[in-house]
């Protein structure tokens, strides 16, 4: 999404960021397979580092998208009443369809390859939806 946002020339008026639900990967980089795919759709993401989402960021951002339902459940468990209404399963956001971003942790490459490319459907569409007037 960042990608797509700077390409769109939008780097300066919106802000993306990244947050797991849970603490394991805080502080690492993203699995290598996720950075092998990345680059070779020319985006290198090897200096990202995990981190766990913050009340802060109910303040900050617009929208909370959690990829799967059970992220969803914690991000409403961890929304206050004010900031409930943000948080939306990503996919039912950005393409209408309520269906769960796939894990393609213990998968293989191949997997990570098919993860882009429904993560840049859901974020072309995403954008697409936040360009158009309300």
């Amino acid at each position: 999404m960042r990608e797509l946002v700077g390409r769109a020339g939008y780097r300066q008026s919106v802000s993306v960021d990244s947050a797991g639900t849970g603490a394991w990967h805080v502080g690492h980089p993203p699995d290598r397979r996720s950075i092998a795919v990345a680059r070779a759709h020319g985006i290198d993401i090897k200096d990202l580092r995990g981190r766990q989402i913050s009340a802060a960021d109910f303040a900050a951002f617009d929208l909370i998208l959690g990829m799967d339902r059970c992220n969803v459940s914690e991000l409403m468990r961890l929304a206050s009443p004010e900031t409930a209404h943000k948080v939306h399963l990503f996919m039912t956001l950005a393409t209408g369809r309520n269906v769960d971003v796939p894990d393609p942790y213990y998968e293989t490459a191949d997997a990570f390859d098919a993860l882009y490319q429904g993560l840049e459907e859901g974020c072309s569409s995403l954008l697409a939806k936040l360009e158009r007037p309300s």
